[in-house]
């Protein structure tokens, strides 16, 4: 699959710099353009079709509410994530009417940032690989619905080892239900070690969204396969 489009919409040159550097590190992610003002990124908008925007709120030629109506008002494919120092009520309520996938508040913080990204990765994804859809799909795609409905899938803060990006990859790989996988199997599907794989997937079976079943046939170690609880 093509890596996700994004824009970084920050007055800040060196926040912008920073945010840069960091979504490099993530493969799913390509920045294909940064804007320091609010009249660079609707020329650049049109030229570039980003899939994501990265959006600060104030500029010294307006309000980022203000590129997020544009956006909502010409009806343009683009979700748009707020990374803001904006903290008063009615910011939030204007991002929540703007239909924004997420609000990270400044400073920021990246594994909260990392998180976000992980999230709408795994959303992107969905909604672009799925023809037909059940109730199920709809939970999936709705980040409101799905952590109000199934609380236990909320990592607030992640163990020490546990990658949320890599966690999110794992989970794909047994979003189809009927899915048996050994550590090995998944860990070649990640591009990840055995031992690494197995990791992940023993947190998901404590977190109740796998479970093993222990295979004893032929000679040396029982073989251990997951599949969805």
């Amino acid at each position: 699959m093509n890596p996700i489009r994004t824009m970084i919409v920050e007055d800040d040159a060196r926040i912008a710099e920073i945010q840069n550097r960091f979504l490099e590190k993530l493969p799913s992610f390509e920045v294909v353009g940064i804007a320091l003002t609010l009249e660079d990124c609707e020329n650049m908008i049109d030229i570039l079709a980003p899939d994501l925007v990265l959006l600060d709120v104030h500029f010294p030629d307006g309000s980022g509410f203000e590129l997020l109506k544009s956006i909502r008002t010409q009806k343009q494919h683009i979700e748009v994530i707020l990374v803001t120092a904006a903290k008063d009520m009615e910011s939030l309520k204007e991002a929540m009417h703007g239909g924004v996938f997420d609000y990270v508040v400044k400073p920021l913080e990246f594994n909260r940032l990392r998180d976000s990204l992980s999230r709408f990765e795994d959303y992107f994804n969905r909604l672009n690989t799925l023809d037909t859809f059940e109730q199920s799909d709809i939970d999936g795609l709705m980040p409101r619905t799905i952590e109000s409905s199934q609380p236990e899938r909320i990592e607030v803060r992640l163990p020490k080892g546990i990658d949320a990006l890599t966690l999110s990859k794992i989970r794909r790989l047994f979003s189809a239900g009927d899915v048996s996988l050994g550590a090995e199997q998944v860990g070649q599907s990640i591009g990840a070690s055995r031992t690494t794989a197995r990791r992940y997937l023993e947190y998901l079976v404590s977190n109740s969204e796998l479970k093993v079943d222990v295979s004893y046939g032929g000679v040396g170690r029982p073989e251990r396969h997951y599949c969805s609880a």
